[in-house]
């Protein structure tokens, strides 16, 4: 005796709208998966009857809100970055019909011969939706939600996956810490920032590179996290020394386009770093909460990169000695010394 999958009621609501939408005509019949999403957001590719393909996302209420998706998919739309067309709206169901970027994401086809370039069309299209930024658009990236996604590390990973549990000294000794960034980080002129611009979300076109997906939580805030996010990829490594041209030739751009960055390249590169990782104690916060929470095994396999990235940075300067002893504690490490900065 073999059990029956139980139906999916969202993916024939979905189907029933697509036979409703006029324009473009669609064959509900040929929907099949497009990708997959670390949030309740599923994404579908349908035939059209003009024989091109859209995509269809399926963000169910009350879990998801389709309408952030639409506010920035608009704003970036007009700064002239590659972002899908929405074709047709559900709001209230959560259904959303887009042109499609194609299936190959920059995670996908990079390899050292195409590196370069397509990181600096991704650089390019970075500094073009930067430069077009204002304020009261988007959401603020204030302190309290930076602090909140700093707060993911010691209750997801440190708590939760390390199953460590952390001394009122040790409490005191990360709340330093993160107020050391987090003073970086608000310094920062703020622009419009992705949050998540890295190469799972950044499609290779023929023209127009790179497409721009998954930027439904956009904010307004430091200018460098989205590099960081970018060169600092917690999917794929690159040298530092190539990571270090890669931000000189963003630095570069930025200027030229009128950015207000650090005129100074090192005071840049430390703003980046600083900025890298807020990001990266916040990710292995995310990725354990994955796991253990969502049950999404697959991110347990990036979380040594991540670390790598969190251990280099905190080991070159002297403020995050005490991060590098609070690591070391958690993992039941030797203690290692060294910074440079």
């Amino acid at each position: 005796m073999t059990l029956e999958s139980p139906p999916d009621v969202r993916l024939t609501q979905l189907t029933e709208w697509l036979a409703t939408v006029p324009a473009p005509a669609t064959r509900p019949e040929t929907l099949r998966p497009a990708s997959s999403d670390a949030s309740f957001r599923r994404y579908f590719r349908v035939d059209c009857t003009n024989g091109t393909t859209c995509i269809v996302m399926d963000a169910p209420p009350p879990q998801e809100d389709v309408r952030p998706f639409l506010h920035v998919a608009e704003v970036f739309g007009k700064t002239g970055v590659s972002v899908p067309a929405v074709l047709a709206q559900d709001v209230e169901r959560g259904f959303l019909l887009l042109s499609d970027l194609g299936s190959t994401t920059y995670l996908h086809q990079l390899d050292p011969k195409n590196a370069y370039r397509l990181y600096v069309d991704a650089i390019e299209a970075l500094v073009l939706l930067q430069s077009q930024s204002t304020p009261g658009v988007l959401p603020e990236y204030d302190r309290a939600l930076l602090l909140r996604e700093l707060k993911l590390f010691p209750e997801w990973y440190v708590g939760k996956h390390l199953g460590v549990a952390m001394s009122a000294a040790q409490t005191a000794e990360l709340d330093k810490i993160f107020d050391i960034l987090l003073a970086n980080n608000l310094a920062q002129p703020p622009v419009f920032v992705h949050r998540d611009y890295h190469s799972r979300n950044l499609m290779v076109l023929e023209d127009g590179n790179p497409g721009i997906l998954d930027f439904q939580d956009a904010v307004y805030g430091p200018i460098t996290y989205d590099l960081v996010s970018l060169l600092r990829d917690a999917y794929i490594q690159w040298d530092e020394e190539l990571v270090l041209d890669w931000t000189i030739r963003y630095w570069e751009s930025a200027r030229r386009a009128g950015l207000p960055v650090n005129r100074d390249i090192d005071a840049f590169y430390r703003d980046f770093e600083f900025m890298g990782l807020q990001r990266h104690l916040k990710v292995l916060g995310i990725f354990a909460r994955l796991y253990h929470r969502d049950g999404k095994e697959a991110y347990l396999k990036d979380i040594p990169l991540v670390m790598e990235y969190t251990r280099k940075t905190a080991n070159r300067y002297k403020q995050f000695a005490p991060l590098v002893r609070l690591l070391d504690a958690f993992e039941d490490k030797p203690p290692q010394v060294g910074y440079t900065f």
